[in-house]
C-alpha cells in the first residue's frame, strides 16, 4: 500500500476499539497496581463510542476529520488523565493532513509525530518518567529512521520498539500522575498507558497486514 485512505484508518480504529475491549481487564489491574484503577474501563468505555460514531460517519469525511472525530470523542468520553492526551494525540495527528483523503508513510510519520508531541507538551512528561512516552518516544525514533520504502516492516519495527519501551517503564520511579505518590513502591510495576499505546499503535500495522 503506497497510501493510506479513509478506509484504512477506519479499520485501524475499529482493531483500536476491539482492542480496548479484549484488554479492558488488562489495563484496568496494571492502572490498579500504581494509579486509579480505572484506565481499561475508560477506555473501552471512549472506544465504544468511538464505534458509534464509525458507523454513522459521513462518506466525505476526509482523514482529518476522521482523526478529529475519534479525539473528540475521547476527551469527551475517556475519563481520567487518558481522555485528554488520547484525544489531543488523535486531534493533533489529523490536523497534519487537513484536506487530504489519501495519506503517504511519511505524512503518517508526520502525524504520529504531531500527535507525541501533543501529549509531552500537556502532560509535560519525558522519557524516563513512566509514562506512555516511554513507549512512544523510542518508537517513534525508529519509526522516523525506517524506510518508507516498506511500511509494513516499519510499522513492525516501531511496534516492537514500543513494546520494548513499555516493558523499560517496570523498573523506573514513577514521576507524573497518581503513580508518583508512591515514589519507589512504583518500582516493579508497568505504566498502563505505555501498555494500552503500543497495543493500540499495533492496530495500525495489523490493519496494513489485513
Amino acid at each position: 500500500m503506497a497510501d493510506f485512505d479513509r478506509g484504512y484508518f477506519v479499520g485501524a480504529f475499529r482493531r483500536m476499539a476491539a482492542t480496548a475491549e479484549e484488554h479492558r481487564d488488562e489495563w484496568t489491574k496494571l492502572d490498579g497496581d500504581i494509579g486509579d484503577g480505572d484506565h481499561g474501563i475508560n477506555m473501552s468505555i471512549g472506544f465504544r463510542e468511538v464505534v458509534k460514531q464509525l458507523d454513522a460517519l459521513p462518506d466525505d469525511t476526509d482523514v482529518a476529520g476522521l482523526f478529529k472525530l475519534v479525539g473528540m470523542t475521547l476527551l469527551r468520553k475517556v475519563g481520567g488523565a487518558s481522555g485528554p492526551l488520547y484525544g489531543s494525540f488523535f486531534m493533533k495527528a489529523g490536523a497534519e493532513v487537513a484536506g487530504q483523503s489519501e495519506v503517504s508513510f511519511d505524512d503518517l510519520r508526520r502525524m504520529l509525530r504531531a500527535g507525541v508531541d501533543s501529549i509531552q507538551q500537556r502532560g509535560k512528561a519525558e522519557l524516563g518518567d513512566k509514562t506512555m512516552l516511554d513507549s512512544y518516544l523510542p518508537g517513534l525514533d525508529v519509526l522516523e529512521a525506517a524506510d518508507a520504502a516498506d511500511p509494513q516492516a516499519a510499522l513492525t519495527a516501531f511496534v516492537d520498539r514500543m513494546r520494548q519501551g513499555s516493558d523499560d517503564t517496570i523498573p523506573l520511579v514513577a514521576k507524573k500522575g497518581r503513580a508518583m505518590r508512591l515514589g519507589e513502591r512504583s518500582v516493579g510495576h508497568r505504566d498502563p498507558g505505555s501498555q494500552s499505546s503500543w497495543m493500540l499503535m499495533n492496530c495500525l500495522l495489523d490493519e496494513l497486514k489485513g
